[in-house]
């Protein structure tokens, strides 16, 4: 059986066609600028496959309540042409074919859970830190969306003392997305992450930011394991920092058979960054049931 994976990125358009393991048998990416130049390629790569669904794990925020009259829409991008744009509609006029539909961090998680680090956890949190921060929660074993969906990068955070940056969030002066996201690293340093492996100091800030996060999805969500990807995250070093830090923080208060085993509760993502279009590829199972 062959399913359609889009992983809809602001930057690119990843096109898969995949097997019901999951497998990945031919792909492609298409640059995303607007949904009138970006969508008719997208379309003509995935006509005439075969494929019984096709799922999208999108950048967002979109609108993921079913009852809702604009279900399937990006809603306030503020990407070029995207806003309002419904994708799942488009789709399914184009195709002719189911279209499952969710954030593309929740394909990520999706994709670890069925697939990856995450298979038979009910409960986790995968989190992406690179040009922006976001998550995507299994809770109970399904996906959690609530009011909209998890935006896990924008909770506040205290400044690191001796932090010479700033955030760089429009939204918010104080954010994780704000001061550990990969454009927050450049704006403090002056360059890229991957040109400061070795500066101790850059690592030590990004690791109290990012552990301190973690204490509070420790606390609220409770999961099993918590995942870290996205370009900021393969910088190796940062993980024995951030558990270091983590357990620091925590301070003796969890006591769980996960507190007494940091490197395996707070991990890398597990399957070579195609955790998205695999995740994809299960959205697009699902919608068929």
């Amino acid at each position: 059986m062959l399913y359609g994976a889009l992983e809809a990125g602001g930057t690119k358009m990843v096109c898969a066609i995949g097997d019901e393991n999951g497998k990945i048998l031919e792909r492609t990416k298409i640059p995303t600028t607007t949904p009138e130049e970006t969508m008719p390629p997208i379309f003509d790569f995935f006509k005439d496959k075969g494929i019984k669904a096709i799922g999208i794990a999108c950048f967002g925020p979109i609108d993921l309540n079913k009852d809702s009259a604009t279900y399937g829409s990006i809603t306030s991008t503020p990407k070029k042409g995207w806003s309002g744009y419904n994708i799942v509609e488009e789709t399914k006029k184009a195709l002719g074919i189911p279209v499952g539909f969710d954030t593309d961090v929740n394909g990520s998680m999706l994709g670890e859970a069925t697939w990856g680090c995450a298979k038979g956890v009910s409960d986790a949190i995968y989190l992406t830190i690179g040009t922006g921060v976001g998550g995507g929660v299994i809770s109970n074993g399904k996906l959690l969306h609530g009011m909209l969906h998890p935006e896990v990068g924008h909770i506040r955070l205290p400044r690191v003392e001796g932090d010479p940056g700033k955030s760089v969030c429009p939204f918010h002066d104080n954010c994780l997305e704000g001061l550990a996201a990969g454009p927050s690293i450049k704006a403090r340093w002056g360059v890229s992450a991957d040109q400061l492996a070795d500066k101790a100091e850059v690592w030590e800030i990004e690791s109290e930011y990012i552990a301190t996060a973690l204490m509070s999805y420790a606390l609220i969500l409770s999961p099993q394991k918590i995942i870290l990807g996205g370009g900021v995250m393969h910088q190796e070093q940062l993980f024995p920092l951030i558990r270091k830090k983590f357990k620091e923080l925590v301070n003796g208060y969890i006591v769980t058979k996960e507190m007494d085993d940091l490197d395996n509760y707070i991990v890398p993502a597990s399957l070579n960054d195609d955790q998205g279009i695999m995740g994809a590829v299960k959205l697009a199972i699902d919608a068929c049931e």
